[in-house]
């Protein structure tokens, strides 16, 4: 299988990390490719209209893309514990905190943007402040609704690969939550995010 990559996006790293955690990664030839709103990549155009990254390509079968389903497939591919359970409540916790990290991305996104990657002229301070606002009170319901307790899933997955891209590109910090943070860090430590690191500049 061939995934198509990108070594600063938190989506494409989110997949690679769920494959290490399920033992698939030597499976995988990872490409990087870079892509923005404003830079056609024609390569990854072609295999996802949205051209955005990562992107699944299976000699078997179509491409698949987005991280979610890249992972879901992955999921499909190993004979251990299932990441994205399967049923019961473990599976709409594990859901919804995947939907709130990819949110988090989004808005840390947005935010950059708005303060960063937008002409100067151009940018909008009522909307980096709502997200702003966002990510801030996202960071407060992490801090008091995460249990480190229960088993590895796809919502830990996709929440560490946020928070690291969230400092890798310094956006407002989640330092201050003393739970979050210790949580982070010790996930930080595992294999699969050691052999996972974030580099590189967008271009656009």
């Amino acid at each position: 299988m061939i995934l198509y990559y990108q070594t600063h996006s938190p989506f494409a790293r989110k997949a690679l990390v769920f494959a290490h955690e399920v033992g698939i990664a030597g499976r995988l030839q990872v490409i990087h490719h870079e892509t923005s709103p404003t830079l056609r990549n024609e390569q990854v155009h072609a295999e996802n209209p949205l051209g955005k990254v990562p992107v699944l390509l299976r000699s078997d079968g179509e491409a698949i893309f987005d991280s979610d389903v890249i992972c879901a497939y992955f999921d499909t591919l190993h004979e251990g514990r299932r990441l994205i359970p399967e049923e019961g409540e473990a599976r709409w916790r594990a859901l919804r905190l995947q939907a709130v990290a990819q949110g988090l991305a989004q808005a840390g996104i947005g935010l950059r943007w708005e303060t960063d990657r937008r002409p100067e002229g151009l940018r909008y301070r009522a909307l980096a402040d709502g997200y702003t606002e966002k990510v801030e009170q996202t960071y407060d319901w992490l801090e008091q609704t995460l249990d480190a307790d229960v088993p590895l899933d796809i919502g830990h997955i996709a929440l560490v690969t946020t928070l690291s891209w969230m400092a890798f590109r310094n956006l407002p910090s989640f330092r201050d939550r003393a739970k979050l943070s210790a949580w982070f860090d010790a996930f930080e430590q595992r294999p699969s995010m050691r052999a996972t690191p974030l580099s590189g500049e967008t271009h656009d």
